[in-house]
């Protein structure tokens, strides 16, 4: 025995509308961007600022070292001379008092030089729009299942991968660095102190250096896959498109009424009008253009009403009935339906084929009268 069941296919399309096939439109884009939500690479923002760090520490290592040692110098000799004569715990703070001010002044430079280039590499990637939207709370974040959906996700595997390199990079580099260096390490203990912090010094911004500029080359890798990732997430199914532009533009179904309306309108008040004609010209089968002459209200003829196949066929039996003449004049009667609207004055140019036809029909009314 056979059984018949029945499914809902709808349940097996991929989000609402079908699958997204279609590019975001320009609308989707800037509501993400108000949003917040725009294609950023945070590592390369890190690589740019640590790059920033490490260079202006490598090109002004002379100067902030001796800075430094200024700093130990002068404090050095103030406990000398305090101790000699009366070191008080208030002493004590004053002295970390003036070297924290001192040092800050040294540092600050250096982070606002790495906080600029991090601030500019920023606004390479998403220009300039500021918006809060990101800071307030979405109780979407707290459902445990879609957290637990993006523990095993696409990104969280991409983001793992880079997290490895990077630690596989740095431990390269930093043995590599060792090694190089291992001979004048080991002569540590027979130099002097302060060439042993500028050796010291030196090889750990030269590594810093080196791998920040490794650090910068994924931070490009991972923009250009955050653009791609940005892209592919903005993506719109047909039906999506189609509900954006009718809420833009207006649902297209209701415009065609309101348009057939609109015509439906027009075609009876110029039917109202038609009584009014002087005379109507005709294709004789698909067109009919109606005229009227009043010297007193124009210079030219005006058209009152004019229509194709059914309509044309309307407007001679409205013709018949009200008694007006209808002319057959296969040129003018096209030129009258594409060239002029209805309300207008008939164009110079067709004056003379116009005048002929109502002079036919004023000599044809005086005859009949």
């Amino acid at each position: 025995m056979e059984r018949l069941l029945k499914y809902r296919l709808q349940f097996f399309a991929e989000g609402s509308g079908g699958e997204k096939t279609e590019d975001a439109t320009s609308k989707k884009l800037t509501d993400a961007r108000s949003e917040g939500q725009v294609a950023k690479s945070t590592d390369l923002i890190t690589a740019s600022a640590l790059l920033g760090l490490f260079f202006v520490l490598k090109t002004f290592v002379g100067t902030i070292g001796n800075n430094f040692i200024n700093i130990f110098i002068r404090t050095y000799n103030s406990i000398d001379v305090y101790t000699r004569n009366d070191f008080t715990q208030a002493t004590a703070q004053q002295i970390m008092r003036d070297n924290t001010i001192e040092i800050i002044k040294i540092s600050i430079p250096v982070f606002i030089s790495a906080f600029v280039i991090a601030f500019v590499t920023n606004i390479f990637q998403v220009k300039w729009k500021i918006t809060g939207k990101p800071l307030m709370p979405k109780f979407s974040k707290f459902n445990p299942i879609k957290g637990f959906k993006k523990i095993f996700s696409k990104d969280k595997l991409v983001e793992l991968l880079k997290e490895v390199v990077k630690i596989a990079v740095i431990i390269y580099l930093a043995n590599n660095t060792l090694q190089k260096n291992k001979d004048i390490l080991s002569r540590l203990y027979d130099m002097d102190l302060i060439p042993a912090i500028l050796l010291i010094g030196n090889i750990v911004i030269d590594l810093g250096y080196k791998i920040s500029i490794i650090f910068l080359f994924i931070g490009f890798a991972d923009y250009f896959y955050q653009k791609l990732k940005f892209k592919k997430d903005m993506k719109m199914t047909k039906q999506e498109v189609k509900d954006e532009y009718k809420q833009a533009e207006g649902d297209p179904q209701i415009k065609g009424k309101i348009r057939a309306k609109m015509r439906e309108a027009s075609q009876r008040r110029m039917m109202q009008q038609l009584p009014e004609a002087d005379v109507v010209i005709t294709n004789p089968t698909h067109f009919a253009a109606a005229i009227k002459y009043d010297k007193e209200v124009s210079d030219a003829p005006i058209l009152i009403a004019k229509g194709a196949d059914y309509l044309a066929q309307k407007i001679k039996e409205v013709a018949r009935e009200n008694n007006i003449q209808i002319v057959e004049n296969k040129p003018l009667a096209r030129m009258l339906y594409y060239n002029v609207e209805i309300g207008n004055e008939i164009p110079p140019e067709l004056y003379q084929m116009t005048a002929e036809v109502l002079a036919y029909v004023y000599n044809l009314n005086n005859q009949q009268a």
